[in-house]
């Protein structure tokens, strides 16, 4: 049971950009340190690449924002 719990949680978006990256970097060097059993080693590759994901919808997201500004003011932006 305690499986699904750990799944469900692993789940979750992350709060922040800087939340998503602290814990992608501290998976990677999980991961790179080379001592997870396959299925965790699957698990955290999974669970990084969605949180790669995320990361680049939120820099994308902002990017798109910062060509809004006009005039020197900021814009209200809105995903399309």
């Amino acid at each position: 049971m305690a499986k699904s719990t750990t799944s469900a949680s692993a789940a979750a978006a992350p709060p922040s950009y800087e939340d998503a990256l602290g814990e992608l970097e501290r998976l990677v060097a999980t991961m790179e340190a080379g001592q997870l059993p396959l299925d965790r080693l699957l698990e955290s590759y999974q669970r990084g690449a969605d949180l790669l994901n995320f990361c680049r919808a939120r820099l994308e997201a902002v990017e798109q924002q910062v060509k809004v500004l006009e005039d020197g003011q900021l814009k209200p932006w809105s995903a399309p």
